[in-house]
């Protein structure tokens, strides 16, 4: 059963995640909203994480387990840097904010997608 809600929290991790970043891009500045997505897929992707290592009950030093410890620091920072640009004001750091949340999306997608490969039975 813990598998089951650890696969729903990294899938709404996905999409909330995705939902922010690229309606961001797609805006073209960074708004409210799209840091509560941040925010929120932060915090699905933390919980799915947790579970599945309640699972395992390891640490696998493997791509996926490296990269998947590097996108949750990461989206860490993410989120609370876009925390501090919107607080900022700053218009240029709102309206290039994007192309760093790109590259964190991107980097998160590499966990994402091994863990679903690694763990095809």
């Amino acid at each position: 059963m813990i598998l089951v809600f650890a696969v729903i929290a990294i899938m709404l991790a996905f999409i909330c995640y995705t939902i922010g970043v690229w309606s961001e891009k797609i805006a073209g500045r960074l708004k409210l909203w799209h840091l509560s997505f941040f925010y929120i897929g932060f915090l699905f992707d933390t919980t799915g994480t947790s579970l599945m290592g309640i699972i395992s009950g390891k640490f696998s030093v493997n791509i996926h387990g490296i990269t998947g410890l590097m996108a949750i620091i990461l989206m860490a920072f993410h989120v609370i840097w876009a925390s501090i640009v919107l607080h900022r004001k700053n218009e240029k750091l709102i309206t290039n904010f994007h192309k760093f949340s790109l590259i964190v999306w991107l980097i998160w997608l590499i966990p994402f997608i091994t863990g679903m490969i690694l763990n095809m039975k």
